[in-house]
């Protein structure tokens, strides 16, 4: 990347720009982890079928900003070389330096009324002064107000020929859908851990700096699927030891992040019940400067990692998938030798809810010690739940003393008193006559299923491929070992699940909303997903049909394995 040298000795020749500033990528061809946008946009640059209104979507640092400035330059590029800008004409040189009238950036978040989006309406009347396009940026789309949306959708939907609007959000959700219909959208993907680290280390021989490849790994992790926070954070990271080789060690210091070793030590007190050996480590944690909130993040992903280990029985194909070390795989092979599947789905639970809640908690730490004893003492989980409990046994108990004394008595007890008892034990009781000791199995009514549309057919022909295509191991093995079936009315799949952590897994909305979006993506239906637990002893084929049996066809799913 090229940049205006300064005049030595000058004021500005000491200051020091970001590394997110400096590598902010120029050309198509510098955007990392989003080809199937920059294909798209470069194709229509090159066909010279360039829309007038675009939305991209998608979390903070994926490029969305960046590929809007350079998209602005494409368009207006007096030369561009495969649909990027040829980053030497007038046109790009001005846009590149922000002094060109045609590329308007609007913060959305502080320019938000109606007044602002009116004297956008009066502007887009005078054509560009030199190039061909005026071009909108608009950033934080999603804060304006429900009238400064209104005020946009006539200019967006009949604009001139020679505007071009962009629309950036990370919050599609809050997006009208009058606007939303009138965008072509585009959604921007996290980016892989590979794919930031790679870029992290192309970016390190530039500056001419030594980082060991261990320290790249963890902050492209950290960064959460972030360039831009990846290059924060290394930013950071080097400005502590100027210099000097950065090295994994000096990143889990700067960062206030832990070890493997120290999460296996902590798991290790929690799966005996060690509290005071957990309340230990948290101090030593605590006293050393670490972050309790990222303490906690990282120990759900080292969970995450257990429960992946623990339901797989290739360990060699997933080490690329946990992203740790060989000795460090071998060590928790051992932790999750003695545990079972539900209990790290259980931890991964509470950890979680804890992670949400130190967000906004003043008592950090006193949370932190809570949640951590609530995982070495389950019945703390839920007291209300374990008093109600205790409260209906003494109930029973009393009544059956009474009920006992009254039979000694010679007295005789009515069915309501026998129908009462039952009602306090949940039913455990029966009321019948000794007769009815043994009670006849109720039949099984089988669903009644209506027409199956052509676009469940479609989709449960590539079931098995959609399944394959997860990017989260964990949810691949899920539906791997889950019954698919049709709901009654012919439109929705159901997915079928036994297990209690499967479930809690599947069931989410995050989740149901990710199947939907690969089912789509794959097959380019939409279709609605739901979600239903089943009892363990309940024989699926009895009751429903499965859906290669509903659509006529043979729908396998390699390598099902008992997974819970």
């Amino acid at each position: 990347m090229s940049e205006t040298p300064l005049q030595k000795g000058s004021p500005l020749s000491m200051s020091y720009q970001a590394l997110y500033r400096k590598w902010r990528p120029d050309t198509f061809e510098d955007v990392k982890g989003q080809d199937h946008i920059v294909t798209t946009l470069k194709n229509q640059i090159l066909a010279d079928r360039i829309g007038h209104a675009y939305l991209f979507c998608g979390t903070r640092g994926t490029g969305k900003t960046s590929v809007a400035k350079i998209f602005a330059r494409a368009v207006n590029c007096e030369h561009p070389v495969n649909g990027s800008p040829c980053g030497e004409c007038p046109a790009c040189k001005a846009i590149a330096a922000g002094t060109s009238m045609n590329v308007i950036e609007i913060d959305a978040a502080s320019n938000n009324g109606v007044d602002n989006i009116r004297e956008i309406r009066e502007e887009v009347q005078y054509s560009p002064t030199e190039g061909k396009y005026k071009v909108y940026i608009i950033d934080e789309v999603h804060m304006l107000s429900i009238g400064a949306f209104n005020a946009l959708l006539k200019t967006l939907e009949e604009p001139p020929a020679y505007v071009i609007f962009i629309l950036a959000t990370t919050e599609a959700a809050k997006i009208p859908i009058t606007i939303m219909s009138r965008c072509q959208r585009y959604d921007f993907h996290r980016i892989s851990i590979e794919t930031i680290a790679d870029r992290l280390t192309q970016l390190m021989k530039a500056e001419n700096i030594s980082v060991e490849d261990r320290a790249i790994k963890y902050v492209a992790k950290a960064a959460d699927g972030s360039m831009r926070d990846a290059l924060s954070l290394l930013d950071q990271c080097i400005a502590f030891y100027l210099g000097k080789e950065l090295k994994y060690e000096n990143v889990l210091d700067v960062l206030g992040a832990v070890d493997t070793e120290v999460f296996s030590k902590m798991y290790k007190t929690i799966k005996t019940s060690d509290v005071a050996g957990c309340m230990n480590l948290m101090e030593d944690i605590i006293m050393q400067g670490r972050d309790l909130s990222q303490f906690v993040t990282d120990f759900v992903w080292y969970l995450r990692n257990l429960l992946l280990i623990k339901t797989t029985d290739d360990i060699d194909k997933i080490e690329d998938v946990i992203e740790v070390s060989k000795d460090n795989i071998k060590d928790m092979i051992e932790d999750a030798r003695d545990v079972d599947v539900d209990s790290i789905m259980r931890h991964i639970r509470v950890l979680s809810e804890l992670s949400n809640e130190m967000k906004y908690a003043t008592q950090k730490r006193v949370k932190a010690e809570v949640a951590f004893i609530k995982l070495m003492k389950p019945a703390m989980e839920s007291p209300k739940d374990m008093q109600e409990l205790a409260g209906r046994v003494n109930d029973l108990e009393n009544q059956l003393s009474e009920a006992l004394s009254k039979l000694q008595s010679g007295a005789y007890i009515t069915k309501d008193m026998l129908d009462n008892m039952s009602l306090q034990s949940g039913g455990a009781l029966g009321t019948g006559s000794r007769n009815d000791a043994v009670q006849e199995e109720k039949p099984v009514l089988r669903r009644n299923y209506d027409a199956v549309t052509d676009d469940i057919k479609q989709i449960a022909g590539q079931w098995s491929q959609i399944v394959a295509s997860m990017d989260d191991a964990l949810l691949m093995n899920l539906l791997k070992q889950a019954d698919v079936t049709v709901t009654e009315d012919g439109n929705s799949l159901e997915i079928m699940v036994k297990s209690i952590s499967g479930y809690n897994v599947i069931s989410r909305e995050e989740t149901i909303a990710k199947i939907e979006e690969l089912i789509e993506e794959r097959t380019g239906i939409s279709v609605r997903v739901v979600c239903t637990r089943i009892d363990e002893d309940e024989d699926f084929n009895r009751r429903y049909i499965a859906l290669e049996e509903l659509v006529g066809m043979d729908i396998e799913i390699d390598d099902k394995e008992e997974f819970i």
